[in-house]
């Protein structure tokens, strides 16, 4: 729920928009603001779970995930839709480090690879189908006050969902007192919010006119680093035990792949939905409809790449991003050669293939990067890297329509603005595949004797 309402709202703007009568500027923050205070807590929940116990956050994130999804749909005017996702958002970030760090707490050895492959098949489902399910919603809703339903759906899922979790999600011992660095939060939230900011304002002119947040956020992420190195040195609990990177093997390598390939993943969905509605005349359904072999392709390869991990290291990450940039690079020249209405039919193969190769990425790099961390600090450790997956997606939405917009300026031709936005997609993933292989040759590195 939580990952499907970053990228399912899209498709009902249009209608919420018509309904409570918003501008463009306003309506962009019922996406925007989401995002936002989603990346803006996750670090800060996972160091709670850590702190209170997993069970017990990931309960009461739940349940205020469901609350907020209740407000959202019943919002008379945009400004309450609009703090409702606000607080949607901070309830999902809450929520979504409870789940690694659980995996960490309740598996181990080849169980854990499993666990990981449910989940990451999960992200990648649930990032490319909400298209899908948006477009399914609104047809079977109807009328102007359809888009409603987009948040009332994740009433009967999280009622489900918490009893089962009361049920079925053992009790765990707390890692100690919540002893919360709150200058921590507040400098660490400041950087992510300097460089969200921009970048969720982008369709308002966010870069042109607050790119001076962007150095800001490298001064205040800088001193929120050399606070952690002091927090650590007096003996107290650190928002972000900065040791994840320097001394817990595979950390710092797999959140950067994870933040490459976000960038590069994660945008492709929004000039996608672009093109095929404003450039092929494709209704939101039949334009969530052409991206799902690549949900598919992702959600068995995800459950096959899971218990492989153990046997084959990062090297299935590695093949993974290969494909996924293949897969791209071939829906690109098809777009380009083939820009006909039955288009969607034809990607159909190669977008099956890089989901295929998605597969292989998300939940092997998820289980490689956490598997030398240590239970305590399990849940600050998914939140950080769901962090960096959430700037990644930020950063690489901006991008891709950013070339986009400008190639279909320039042209007006949309294979080629498409073509050219999948390419550098493909370039930023290029960027996560070298990462990959620099870390498996590093793997594969004979020990120095003595």
């Amino acid at each position: 729920m939580s990952l499907l309402d970053v990228s399912i709202v899209n498709v009902a703007l249009p209608s919420i928009r018509a309904d409570l009568g918003a501008g463009p500027g306003g309506i962009q923050w019922v996406v925007s603001g989401y995002a936002l205070t989603f990346g803006l807590s996750l670090v800060a929940g996972g160091r709670l779970g850590d702190a209170l116990g997993r069970r017990r956050m990931f309960l009461i994130a739940l349940t205020g995930f469901v609350l907020t999804s209740a407000l959202a749909g019943i919002a008379p005017s945009l400004l309450w839709l609009v703090v409702a996702r606000l607080l949607q958002g901070l309830t999902g970030g809450l929520l979504t480090p409870q789940n690694s760090g659980l995996i960490q707490d309740l598996f181990h050895g080849p169980e854990r690879g499993r666990a990981f492959g449910v989940l990451g098949a999960t992200i990648g489902v649930s990032t490319a189908v909400g298209p899908i399910v948006g477009g399914l919603i609104l047809a079977a809703a109807g009328g102007p006050a359809g888009w409603r339903w987009v948040f009332f759906v994740n009433l009967p899922i999280g009622v489900v969902a918490l009893a089962l979790a009361l049920r079925l999600v053992p009790r765990l011992d707390a890692r100690g007192r919540a002893d919360i660095d709150v200058v921590g939060a507040l400098l660490l939230g400041a950087a992510v919010l300097g460089v969200l900011f921009p970048l969720v304002q982008v369709d308002n002119g966010g870069l042109a006119h607050l790119w001076w947040l962007f150095p800001i956020a490298v001064v205040i992420g800088w001193s929120f680093l050399r606070w952690e190195h002091r927090v650590v040195r007096l003996g107290r609990a650190p928002l972000l035990d900065t040791r994840l990177f320097t001394e817990t093997p595979g950390y710092r390598a797999g959140a950067g792949i994870g933040l490459a390939y976000f960038c590069g993943f994660s945008g492709v969905w929004l000039v996608f939905a672009v093109f095929f509605q404003s450039g092929l005349g494709y209704t939101p359904l039949e334009s969530g409809l052409a991206v799902t072999p690549f949900a598919i392709g992702g959600a068995v390869a995800a459950a096959v790449a899971g218990p492989l991990v153990a046997r084959w290291g990062r090297l299935i990450t590695v093949l993974g991003l290969g494909t996924v940039g293949i897969g791209f690079a071939v829906v690109a020249l098809v777009l380009l050669a083939e820009p006909a209405h039955a288009v969607g039919l034809w990607i159909a193969a190669p977008m099956a293939l890089a989901g295929i190769g998605g597969g292989a990425v998300i939940s092997p790099n998820t289980t490689l990067t956490l598997s030398e961390v240590p239970n305590q600090l399990a849940g600050v450790a998914g939140g950080v890297l769901q962090t960096g997956q959430r700037i990644g997606t930020a950063i690489g939405t901006a991008t891709l329509a950013a070339v986009y917009q400008a190639v279909l300026g320039g042209s007006g031709h949309y294979p080629l603005a498409i073509a050219t936005a999948l390419f550098a997609a493909v370039a930023i993933i290029a960027v996560a595949f070298a990462l990959a292989v620099r870390d498996w040759r590093a793997d594969r590195a004979p020990v120095p004797a003595g």
